[in-house]
């Protein structure tokens, strides 16, 4: 009679939806683990958001939030010379940088794509700049550009020339920032090359030897074509970097001359902690965030189509 009872269906559907229930169970708890991770997100990323847009909105100083103003600091943004300004700054700045990063970054990733001692330390060597901060970066550059005892105005002294003004000029302070800014974010662009081109298969050069294709003919239709998605990655990541651009010109120029090297986060400290306008600054940090944001789905987008086209 208990046999019976054990075998019944009753019984024996229990077990079976404990099991089931058994194996679902685990796939809740498994989101504790993704858990820090948006509260990390949430708290530095999602709240300072929806914080800088509401600031944005209002008459803001350092002691209070002010009044609601809605977007008269955007119009006010619109109205503002060197607001304009600074955006072509930073966009010209962008423009100086970011390909020259990713073709450099390439080029010395292909020349020191190989497992010998001297390219190892050379590799050391370029990649050793990144890890400076922004301060030792301007001074080493303050001492080259500087005139009359800088080291460029000792080489053209050697000559009997008079150097460039790089760091008055207005033609040439936004060149001497933008070289100073590639001297120092070059090592990122080369490491993420020379990992990509280490995952080429060797059998595939050597496919292309015995074919006889010449050293172009392997790089167009190989290399390139293997490396794609890390140069669209290098150059977003390069877009979003140089974008950011404050150190460089606060330290090496602070914004002169006539304003022509202040970027717009250089313009945004200025607004808001410097004249302590709050809701201007936040303002202006919104437009920055919504520009670099098309920028680089403009570009991801651009090299999407070219790859599926391709």
């Amino acid at each position: 009679m208990a046999d019976a009872a054990l075998s019944s269906p009753a019984n024996r559907a229990a077990p079976a939806k404990a099991r089931v229930q058994n194996v679902q169970a685990p796939l809740w708890r498994n989101g504790l683990f993704v858990l820090p991770f948006l509260v990390v997100f949430v708290a530095l990323l999602v709240v300072p958001l929806v914080w800088g847009i509401w600031l944005s909105l209002h008459k803001a100083d350092a002691f209070s939030s002010g009044r609601f103003v809605g977007f008269a600091n955007y119009v006010r943004l619109y109205n503002d010379k060197i607001f304009w300004q600074a955006i072509g700054n930073t966009f010209y700045f962008v423009l100086l940088t970011v390909p020259a990063l990713a073709v450099i970054g390439l080029m010395l990733a292909l020349a020191l794509n190989s497992r010998t001692r001297t390219a190892a330390v050379l590799r050391t060597v370029f990649f050793a700049s990144s890890v400076l901060s922004v301060t030792i970066v301007t001074l080493i550059w303050r001492i080259v550009f500087v005139p009359g005892f800088g080291l460029l105005a000792t080489v053209y002294g050697w000559f009997g020339a008079a150097p460039p003004a790089f760091l008055s000029d207005p033609d040439l302070v936004m060149i001497a920032i933008a070289i100073a800014t590639i001297w120092w974010c070059i090592g990122l662009p080369m490491m993420l090359f020379l990992s990509a081109l280490q995952q080429i298969p060797g059998d595939i050069y050597e496919a292309a030897a015995l074919d006889n294709a010449n050293r172009w003919r392997t790089f167009r239709y190989i290399t390139l074509p293997s490396i794609k998605r890390t140069f669209v990655l290098v150059v977003v990541i390069q877009i979003v970097l140089q974008f950011q651009l404050f150190g460089q010109a606060k330290l090496m120029t602070n914004g002169g001359p006539n304003n022509v090297s202040k970027p717009m986060v250089l313009y945004i400290y200025e607004a808001a902690f410097t004249k302590w306008d709050l809701g201007l600054g936040a303002a202006a940090s919104e437009v920055l965030f919504v520009l670099i944001l098309i920028a680089a789905m403009v570009q991801f987008l651009v090299s999407r189509r070219k790859g599926e086209s391709a």
